[in-house]
């Protein structure tokens, strides 16, 4: 699999060149030492990418020619993740390992027992994972949301589950579809979900579940519910 790279004004014509002058030019040029004739793939972060080969290397920037492009096409089904905030550099990780995950949409929250803070450094941190993880579609990081706003959310949503340690009802029992076009997934905080928001919810439609018998980092639950999910969905 080739390096991935995001560039605003992505080429797309096969045989044009193309002047590649970013932060990430200079990250391949200094850091990956890439020379006259490395192939590395570039997009938009929307889906449409190309496949281009150094043709000149400079100190901060490199002529690429296209060699191949084209266009990802989104899954059926859109998944977005409430994620309450933890704390420091675990909500870095939480964006990180859900990006990682294939998720369309992160939900910054701020529930009763979050003690984490947004931050708009969230879109590079999901930006940056998205090269790691070799994905074309970078995932919208959203303002930091209320309750109320998740709720609104869970009402145009074709299926929205969250997951809590004293649900009695297993995930799997909670999915009886796979035709879900709109998916949301509700991750709590460390300290876990008050009586109020797990009705706020249910209220608003909302099935609440069980991830197992382990109890896990709310930075990590985001990641393993979306695997769960897709799978019992059909998306993977």
């Amino acid at each position: 699999m080739f390096t991935l790279f995001f560039v605003a004004d992505l080429p797309t014509t096969v045989g044009g060149s193309y002047e590649f002058a970013n932060d990430d030019a200079n990250h391949a040029i200094r850091v990956l030492r890439m020379q006259v004739g490395a192939e590395f793939m570039l997009s938009d972060g929307s889906g449409t990418w190309s496949q281009v080969v150094a043709t000149e290397v400079n100190k901060k920037s490199m002529q690429v020619r296209v060699v191949d492009s084209g266009f990802q096409a989104p899954l059926a089904t859109t998944i977005t993740v409430v994620q309450a905030l933890p704390k420091g550099d675990r909500a870095k990780e939480a964006i990180e390992l859900l990006t990682e995950a294939g998720v369309d949409r992160i939900v910054p929250w701020a529930s009763a027992r979050s003690i984490g803070k947004g931050s708009d450094k969230f879109a590079i941190t999901a930006r940056e994972a998205s090269k790691q993880s070799r994905r074309f579609r970078i995932p919208e990081v959203t303002e930091l949301a209320t309750t109320a706003q998740i709720c609104e959310a869970i009402t145009i949503s074709d299926l929205a589950i969250v997951f809590h340690e004293s649900a009695t009802a297993k995930l799997s029992d909670q999915v009886s579809s796979h035709n879900v076009e709109h998916l949301l997934i509700i991750i709590g905080p460390e300290g876990g979900l008050t009586d109020e928001e797990i009705a706020a919810f249910t209220q608003a439609g909302a099935k609440v579940a069980l991830m197992g018998r382990p109890i896990l980092r709310s930075a990590h639950a985001g990641i393993a519910a979306v695997s769960a999910v897709s799978a019992l969905l059909k998306v993977w």
